[in-house]
């Protein structure tokens, strides 16, 4: 399995998305009380909505689905891999172009790029940096997939739309047989997120929610063990 994590829950902790529930409450008063909101108002309660949102389905939805569905590959011996954007360098220098532009860097090294607590590693899984959307075009993931004799990938993380889809397209490019858990990804609004779903459903990927997806572990889990 590969789980992608960024910045916005490099903290095991939610008191961003609270500032920005709060501040949307604050926003939505404001409006009601004129006989309708300015642009600057309506964009700026459109910004801090959605946003809030985004960060409400990773804290309320995504990390708890992550943590069933890594225990029960865990529990039936499946390999858990993730995968981290961190740079080599402190001054990330060696970014992709896309990364430079858009701002992403996290220091080697830095508390940035770990995953957090809730979702994290356990004993010597396997954790890969990568400085680029495409894990496949910027590490050797492919490489160490191969060493370890893995033909089926289970891909799901956040951005939806972002490294997780890429991940995808190119793992199934490269000859993965490939599942996407639909309930532990995010984009950064539900319209991104569905598009990209069913962009990618029955063409790069089977699609299943974690019920779906433990049920199946457990059914071959049970089938291998029964042998």
């Amino acid at each position: 399995m590969t789980s992608e994590t960024l910045r916005y829950l490099v903290q095991a902790d939610y008191k961003e998305l609270d500032a920005l529930k709060k501040k949307t409450q604050e926003l939505n008063s404001q409006i009601e009380k004129t006989e309708g909101p300015s642009a600057k108002q309506a964009a700026a309660f459109d910004n801090v909505s959605r946003k809030a949102g985004f960060l409400a389905r990773i804290g309320d939805v995504c990390i708890a689905n992550q943590r069933r569905l890594q225990a029960a590959a865990r529990a039936a011996g499946i390999e858990v891999v993730y995968t981290v954007i961190e740079s080599l360098t402190r001054d990330g220098r060696d970014r992709s172009l896309d990364h430079k532009i858009s701002g992403l860097h996290f220091p080697r090294g830095g508390s940035g790029s770990r995953v957090i607590d809730a979702v994290g590693p356990v004993g010597d899984e396997i954790v890969i940096t990568k400085t680029a959307s495409g894990v496949f075009n910027s590490t050797n993931i492919e490489y160490v997939l191969r060493n370890l004799g893995i033909e089926f990938l289970v891909i799901y993380g956040i951005v939806t739309d972002q490294c997780v889809e890429t991940a995808i397209r190119d793992a199934a490019d490269r000859g993965f047989l490939v599942t996407q858990v639909e309930d532990c990804c995010a984009a950064e609004t539900p319209e991104r997120h569905a598009a990209s779903i069913e962009a990618m459903r029955g063409h790069y990927c089977r699609t299943r929610s974690t019920d779906e997806m433990i049920a199946e572990i457990t059914r071959l889990s049970a089938t291998v063990q029964g042998r």
